[in-house]
């Protein structure tokens, strides 16, 4: 038994964009205003940092500032969990200390990148980063764009611990993440990651998602996780399969990431442009990213009817 409160991480958690000003500096103001928006949704948490939140492309120091913005904000509202992942173990571990400094709730990394790690490597890696803070932890698995395979055995040893709570999978199989549910035991989380198979997940034993086109649409991913919890199946494979066409529409766009920031600026929300080598929409998308934004806000008046 986790000694953690699980489910306050439990439902749906956005993977938060993170804000640039005009000098594509961060904009903490931004950020507050965009964290507090997400808080009037009914949305379960935030998740910093991560691939949205384009923690890759940034120093320590500005992911160490957009955590503090919206953990300033909402911190004592919404879960906080903070991606600290980065090449460098020293680098990861900085941020989780940091994490627990401010008041995050959990912290989460993927294995560290660019080289090809061994398990033992990865292992080494994430029991540095727990080592650092009383915080729980999430491993984050996404083998598409860190090469990493995580292993069940290897899973089952981290989530002995119990610091380890859980695990965010990006990986495209559903069935991986029923293994993974599995391996776990019924007190380990398993998060979503895929955005376009959220009620699969679900349905197959995800405790909930973590997503980053939530954050042009958490309504629809709040009315699909409604319509699952009240058994309504029917109903929330139809919203599973809008929010399918409009995340075919935002990937049509030069990066996912430009499209969603784009949206959020018609909205009223400046997240400014993403970081290079991530790509803006064009100017001749425009029209287009409103027509799109117009759709959204469609379906989320529908959707809460």
């Amino acid at each position: 038994m986790k000694s953690y409160d699980l489910e306050s991480f439990k439902g749906i958690i956005i993977a938060m964009y993170s804000s640039y000003d005009a000098e594509r500096e961060i904009d903490k103001e931004a950020a507050r205003k965009l964290a507090r928006h997400y808080a009037s949704t009914g949305v379960k948490g935030l998740y910093v940092g991560g691939s949205s939140g384009e923690g890759m492309l940034q120093s320590v120091e500005e992911r160490k500032q957009m955590l503090e913005a919206v953990i300033a904000e909402v911190g004592k509202e919404l879960t906080i969990i903070t991606h600290v992942g980065a090449p460098s173990t020293r680098d990861s571990v900085e941020l989780a200390i940091h994490a627990e400094k401010v008041g995050a709730h959990a912290v989460s990394a993927v294995p560290a990148i660019y080289y090809r790690l061994s398990p033992d490597s990865v292992e080494s890696h994430w029991q540095a980063i727990i080592d650092s803070t009383a915080l729980p932890f999430i491993i984050y698995h996404i083998p598409q764009t860190t090469g990493f395979q995580l292993s069940k055995s290897l899973l089952i040893k981290m989530a002995a611990q119990d610091k380890v709570i859980g695990v965010k999978i990006s990986a495209e199989s559903t069935f991986e993440l029923q293994q993974f549910k599995a391996a776990g035991g019924k007190n380990f989380l398993v998060l979503n990651g895929p955005d376009e198979q959220y009620l699969a997940g679900r349905s197959i034993g995800a405790d909930g998602g973590i997503g980053g086109t939530y954050g042009v649409m958490p309504e629809l991913f709040l009315k699909v996780e409604q319509c699952y919890v009240q058994g309504e199946m029917a109903e929330a494979q139809k919203w599973q399969f809008i929010i399918n066409d409009l995340i075919v529409e935002l990937l049509s766009f030069p990066s996912l990431y430009g499209a969603c920031k784009a949206i959020l600026s018609v909205r009223g929300f400046e997240t400014g442009q993403p970081r290079m080598p991530l790509l803006p929409i064009k100017d001749s998308d425009q029209e287009r990213v409103e027509a799109l934004n117009n759709r959204i806000l469609d379906y989320i008046l529908e959707a809460k009817g």
